[in-house]
């Protein structure tokens, strides 16, 4: 994670459930203050001394009598009732391919950690998201120049309106539908941020809300102020020089490759070969067909991940207690809900078609349907299946808990 980092969901609607943000936090924490954080989180639940440090998980395979064979790097071979796959969503990098070479140094921005790698160098970042305009900002204040290639208009939106953190002030009232929501929300930000091409930059494609928000106004500051200047896509690479498709060209010395990332899981390639990552066929922490088989957090939102992460563990609790009392029940139950319809997590928003959004949720959308999902199986299959009304205690349930290092 790069020094600069910052949440861009304010702290009031970041943390995990029953477990809130310091009041002390400012409005958008820094990375070491979620840090300390996510520390606390397993200090208070006392989690440290179920985790085995520094082990990667190779392989996991599903066996014919649903439990899971899972072969670590280090020559270790396990069985297992149940597999929780928490490997995280923004770490395999996408590089992109154009025409030419660079004679330059080029990385992405998964290897990107401090503004002094910018110091007198002429900076080219790729991308158009909140790590890129962070990154951007970081290189504006450092670099000898910077420059920033979109490809395509984004809606920038201000951490704060009218004093309160945004995702608060807009949360503060009655939900509204995308009929009513996206063009308020277009005339605010004609109010509060202006036409984005006087600042050099492409119109939007796509109205407000359809692609994940760009928190990140200061970007706009050092564009105005000509510390940043702003490119469209690139055609060409020619050794030092990259060509836009506005005909303007740059000498660099330096590219980041802000450009995104795919949805892998790798230790699963042999369970779902036929995917490209868990991408539309996730269901909520479930994955169709596989049983003992859940993914935490391989989603993205317009919201704080935390606490739908906390809903999605939830679930997995509840159905790894109930296998273990009840388990042809359990997979009957599971069963049924995978195989219906994909539910509709949008909240009726149209997202832009990209890796990014194929499997995207609205927030309030995706925590109801993740508080229903929760009260269904605590009705349908916890009720009066204590395990000591089955006459035996539950089965424990197992779990890999390793540092995956990518």
């Amino acid at each position: 994670m790069y020094e600069s980092a910052h949440f861009i969901s304010s702290k009031t609607l970041s943390g995990f459930d029953g477990f809130p943000m310091p009041e002390s936090y400012p409005d958008y924490p820094a990375r070491p203050l979620v840090l300390d954080y996510i520390r606390a989180f397993a200090d208070e639940y006392a989690i440290r001394s179920s985790v085995e440090y520094r082990v990667v998980v190779r392989h996991a395979t599903p066996t014919s009598d649903g439990t899971w064979n899972v072969e670590l790097d280090n020559g270790d071979r396990r069985q297992y009732r149940g597999v929780i796959a928490a490997v995280g969503h923004n770490w395999d990098p996408i590089l992109p391919e154009y025409p030419g070479s660079f004679a330059g140094d080029a990385y992405h921005s998964v290897r990107y950690r401090s503004p002094s790698e910018f110091d007198g160098k002429r900076v080219l970042i790729v991308g158009g998201g909140n790590s890129a305009c962070d990154i951007a900002c970081d290189a504006a204040t450092r670099a000898r120049r910077t420059v920033i290639s979109l490809r395509r208009g984004y809606h920038f939106l201000p951490k704060h309106v009218f004093g309160k953190p945004t995702d608060a002030f807009f949360r503060s009232g009655p939900h509204l539908s995308p009929k009513i929501a996206q063009p308020l929300l277009t005339g605010l930000l004609k109010l509060l941020v202006g036409d984005l091409r006087r600042f050099g930059l492409p119109a939007p494609d796509h109205r407000v809300l359809e692609s994940h928000p760009i928190m990140n106004t200061q970007i706009l500051h050092y564009l105005a102020h000509g510390d940043a200047t702003a490119r469209p896509d690139v055609v060409r690479l020619d050794g030092r020089r990259v060509h836009f498709r506005d005909g303007t060209a740059e000498e660099l010395d330096l590219i980041i490759w802000a450009t995104g990332y795919r949805p892998t899981i790798p230790f699963l390639d042999a369970a779902l070969p036929s995917r490209n990552g868990p991408g539309p066929d996730l269901f909520g922490a479930l994955i169709p067909a596989l049983p003992n088989l859940y993914v935490l957090g391989h989603f993205e939102s317009d919201g704080g991940a935390y606490p739908l992460v906390s809903k999605q563990a939830e679930v997995v609790a509840m159905l790894a207690q109930s296998d273990a009392t009840a388990p042809e029940a359990t997979r009957k139950w599971v069963a049924r809900l995978t195989s219906s319809r994909r539910p509709d997590l949008t909240g009726g928003v149209r997202y832009v078609r990209s890796i990014r959004h194929e499997n995207y949720a609205q927030f309030e959308t995706y925590e109801s349907y993740l508080s229903r999902l929760i009260r269904q199986i605590r009705s349908d299959l916890l009720k009066g299946k204590s395990p000591k009304t089955s006459g035996e205690a539950p089965a424990a349930l197992p779990s890999i808990r390793a540092t995956h290092h990518h």
